[in-house]
């Protein structure tokens, strides 16, 4: 008969002694017990104890110092525990078969396996011996293991180091020789599968969204095929694109046992996936896509060897979608140099065009309008604008447009406090670029670029012009500088424009001055000459009354004389206002300011009319509001002003209306208001009234004689004191209103 030192071991630790070993008191040892002990704790062999329970399950008991080691597990903590406790589902699952193979056969058996244990695949050579009870049932199991990890690693290295090699060097000679990147991935994942023997191998390609696109595979599995199918996990999430990234692999052995979320097994079981190797491929520091693996009908246990191998292949993908990308780069980027080639002589030309149209227009309508059109042809717009600023920078007015489509926005005018966001960085003169989405319902959103470039030269802001696209396409630097080339060519079109029109205004005004001032020199010298005729006639009548033959007419005489009188009096007055009205047209001296009481100074001034406008049947008034403040003016001048009015108002009122003069206080002035009822101008006469020599004479019911300066000297004199007057007609009355700012 056979001894078992394990089993004889074991039976020397029935309880009796102090000492403990796998839980149990035993006696003193003989020398040969010590010894078999010492051998269970010394021998560099593997030795596991396993309970063999009633109900036929399986609990370990206990492990030798050397099985310790590799496992990096005591002893102590194993007991108790079944396989599930300590290795992977699909481990445990074989390594109860293995036991329960023992029990059944009731004999040792002997087996090779391989057990992941903490993250680490390690390959056993296993003898496993049962121990029957006094009932010959199998109550125990015992097992010795030796590592054979490198000799197995070795032994599955050397088939696969080779193929490995080939398949290597095969993908570098393909990626080489070839700049068809589909070309590459396609064959290079039919030479995996058919290297690892899985049932799929396949390329996921990351998209923008986080979704994924299978875009090379290569699958026996009948039915299943994933190419080009655009594949969405729902329990993918940042954190896993982010492990992916920093090189992170997944390996799983049976998606049922995986301890994985439902979502992700179901999703996986969807797609008829039950063993999965996943490796990150990556373009430099981004992550490109995975290379996968796949088993779909049976678990799988991944092999170190394997999970290298779709590394090393990951890495060569990664060089190829490198090289791909920059063979793609290289092409577009001599695309774009031959389109900049061409966009630069479309730019000359049109800069050309634009600037003969200034040369040879002085009117800026046809360059700016050439410009509009040019551009949208040129840089495929779907509208140009050219806004212009008002005076002060507060109003853009759209004056040139060209658009393919509606609506035309010509004529538009934009305030600018409503759109500071937009006008502010134009007035500091930068050009603006966003994206807008237009009003409106569609059924997508419709999402334009536009553009804004401001048009300026070094006297100030002339306006912008805009540029809008129909697509999310930015406008490259090429565009934007040649918009600000033609802005610049905008700018002297403007202002050449401006310049021409300022010429014109000039030349039509020097033009009205002269009509004026010949308009005037002729009246001048008809109101000189009637009394001079007067004069003239009334002495040849005194002349011959006064002769040694005439005969003396004593009341001729006089009327002649007063004649005489009035008509000197006539030229003496048309002398002095023309030249009052001429110094005050040059430079005259400043005003003498002195602050008077209206309410004690204009009483006086109007009562001196009140028996003109009796005699005339007039109604005259003064309305002084209380409490006015003093007003600081000119006595002479203002006196002069305020007679004159009312000696212009008691001339054209009739008889039985009325002349009132009011003074009153406004927000910052002083203001005084002369009115008189019963007689109304048109429009077009209030707009000459301050003219020189302007007599409305249908408005003078007394038909007095005046120089016709009065009004034009009234005007300037107020504008000399500082003040402002304004003539208003309506309701049957003629009102002019001053004021005098305070």
């Amino acid at each position: 008969m056979t001894i078992n030192p394990v089993e004889t071991i074991l039976e020397l630790k029935k309880p009796a002694a102090p000492q403990i070993l796998f839980g149990t008191e035993v006696d003193e040892k003989s020398s040969s017990e010590q010894f078999l002990l010492s051998m269970y704790d010394s021998v560099q062999a593997s030795i596991f104890v396993v309970d063999v329970l009633e109900d036929g399950d399986f609990r370990y008991l206990a492990l030798n110092p050397t099985h310790e080691r590799w496992l990096g597990i005591r002893s102590d903590e194993l007991r108790g525990k079944k396989p599930e406790d300590i290795l992977s589902p699909v481990d445990a699952a074989r390594v109860r078969q293995h036991y329960a193979d023992c029990v059944r056969f009731g004999k040792t058996i002997s087996y090779e396996q391989c057990l992941q244990f903490q993250g680490n695949f390690t390959w056993w050579s296993t003898t496993l011996t049962p121990l029957r009870d006094a009932n010959s049932r199998i109550f125990r199991l015992i097992g010795t293991s030796s590592n054979i990890t490198p000799s197995k690693q070795a032994e599955q290295a050397g088939g696969m180091q080779a193929e490995r090699e080939r398949l290597l060097d095969a993908i570098a000679n393909r990626i080489r020789q070839c700049q068809d990147l589909d070309i590459i991935l396609q064959q290079t994942v039919k030479e995996i599968r058919q290297l690892l023997d899985c049932d799929r191998v396949l390329i996921y390609r990351f998209q923008a969204d986080s979704s994924g696109l299978i875009i090379a595979e290569s699958t026996i599995t009948a039915g299943s095929a994933l190419l080009g199918q655009n594949i969405h996990d729902p329990c993918f999430s940042n954190s896993h694109q982010e492990r992916y990234r920093r090189g992170c692999i997944q390996v799983i052995e049976d998606i049922y046992a995986a301890g994985l979320h439902p979502c992700h097994r179901d999703f996986l079981a969807a797609l008829q996936v039950r063993a999965n190797l996943i490796v990150p491929i990556l373009l430099q520091q981004d992550l490109w896509g995975l290379l996968i693996a796949q088993h779909c009908h049976q678990p799988h246990q991944w092999q170190q060897p394997e999970i290298d191998l779709l590394k090393q292949l990951a890495t060569q993908m990664g060089i190829a979608a490198q090289q791909t990308e920059l063979h793609y780069q290289v092409k577009s980027l001599q695309a774009q140099l031959e389109l900049q080639k061409q966009q630069a002589r479309n730019s000359q030309g049109l800069v050309r065009r634009i600037t003969e149209k200034i040369r040879d227009h002085l009117d800026e309508t046809q360059a700016l309008q050439t410009a509009a059109q040019e551009l949208v042809q040129l840089l495929k717009l779907d509208r140009c604008q050219i806004e212009v600023y008002n005076k002060d920078c507060t109003q853009a007015i759209v004056n040139w447009e060209f658009a393919t489509s509606l609506p035309h926005c010509q004529g538009l005018i934009r305030d600018i406090a409503d759109f500071p966001e937009v006008y502010q960085p134009l007035l500091q003169k930068q050009s603006l670029q966003t994206l807008e989405i237009m009003p409106g319902w569609h059924p997508n959103l419709q999402v334009v670029t536009q553009m804004a470039c401001p048009i300026f030269d070094a006297l100030g802001n002339l306006g912008n012009i805009w540029l809008i696209r129909a697509t999310r396409e930015e406008f490259d630097e090429i565009e934007v500088a040649l918009v600000q080339q033609i802005a610049n060519e905008c700018a002297i079109a403007i202002r050449q424009s401006q310049l021409y029109a300022k010429t014109k205004a000039q030349q039509g005004e020097i033009e009205k001055r002269e009509r004026l001032k010949n308009e005037f020199l002729r009246t001048l010298s008809q109101e000189l000459r009637t009394p001079v005729t007067s004069i003239s006639l009334a002495a040849q009548t005194l002349e011959s009354v006064l002769s040694p033959n005439g005969k003396l007419d004593t009341e001729l005489v006089s009327q002649l004389l007063q004649i005489l009188h009035n008509e000197c009096g006539r030229e003496s007055k048309l002398i002095n206002d023309l030249l009052t009205l001429t110094y005050l047209k040059s430079e005259p001296e400043p005003p003498t300011l002195i602050a008077i009481d209206l309410q004690t100074w204009l009483t006086p001034i109007v009562e001196s009319f009140r028996d003109l406008t009796s005699c005339q049947r007039q109604k005259l008034n003064l309305e002084i509001e209380p409490a006015l403040p003093p007003l600081e003016t000119d006595i002479t001048d203002l006196e002069r002003i305020v007679t004159e009015l009312l000696n212009h108002a008691c001339k054209c009122t009739p008889e039985g209306e009325s002349i009132t003069l009011s003074a009153s206080l406004t927000a910052d002035a002083v203001q005084l208001s002369l009115s008189n009822s019963g007689v109304e101008i048109s429009t077009n006469e209030l707009s000459r009234i301050f003219q020189p020599f302007y007599r409305i004479a249908k408005n003078d019911p007394w038909k007095s004689s005046d120089t016709g300066l009065e009004l034009a000297l009234v005007q300037t004199m107020v504008r000399h004191l500082g003040g402002s007057i304004q003539a208003e007609s309506a309701a049957g009355q003629i009102t002019f209103t001053l004021k005098f700012p305070l």
